[in-house]
């Protein structure tokens, strides 16, 4: 005789959200419905809604998983008492190894449920990326102030740039069918890119008056 356990609200919870990164990885994320979610998890289509009133409320939780996933990354390169170029290492790595876990991150992150029809969700990962976007800044002032980095980089800018480098590289190797190794290819181009931070080109006289009349 099998005996079935009744699962806690917020386990079911829980299942719901796991099963919608793994389908939006299967099938995409604007195909995803909660039909599809129903039949993933077990349960009828109305005990989706019993926990989540709206498909949006689904996104926004899978959107909090990410987010807490991401800022247990952070928090841990934080606690270490490396050097911030190391801790920016270990952020980025992990960032990328977070991806290669998750590839439902990249898409959802492309997708027309983000960009056209949920302002909570799209919110959400702007406020996301802006909190990345300021740790990695003051990661490199600190890099600056300690004259590892050259004094004339721009902190944000640089920030930016290391974003870029995730967010591009994710995309290159979502693109190529996951055909490489997402954390390692980002190890090499990421010291291409620090290697850059710690000696910038100076403007001769001849650059700076470029498109201007004698």
């Amino acid at each position: 005789m099998t005996i079935r356990v009744r699962k806690s609200a917020e386990d079911r919870k829980a299942e719901i959200v796991d099963a919608a990164l793994r389908l939006a990885d299967d099938i995409g994320p604007d195909r995803l419905s909660t039909d599809a979610l129903a039949k993933a998890v077990g349960i009828s289509q109305p005990g989706i809604f019993r926990h989540f009133p709206t498909k949006a409320k689904i996104w926004e939780a899978v959107a909090e998983r990410i987010g807490e996933r991401l800022h247990s990354i952070s928090a841990r390169s934080g606690k270490r008492q490396d050097d911030p170029i190391d801790q920016l290492r270990m952020l980025v790595i992990g960032h990328l190894s977070f991806i290669q876990k998750v590839p439902a991150m990249t898409a959802i992150l492309f997708s027309r449920e983000l960009h056209a029809k949920n302002d909570t969700l799209r919110a959400f990962f702007a406020r996301m990326i802006a909190s990345r976007q300021a740790h990695i800044a003051r990661l490199i002032a600190a890099e600056i102030a300690a004259g590892r980095f050259d004094r004339t980089l721009n902190a944000g800018d640089a920030a930016h740039l290391i974003l870029a480098l995730i967010q591009g590289l994710a995309m290159r190797w979502s693109l190529d069918a996951r055909g490489f190794d997402l954390v390692e290819e980002g190890r090499r181009l990421l010291e291409l890119q620090l290697g850059g931070f710690t000696t910038m080109p100076r403007q001769t006289g001849q650059q700076r008056n470029t498109g201007r009349n004698p």
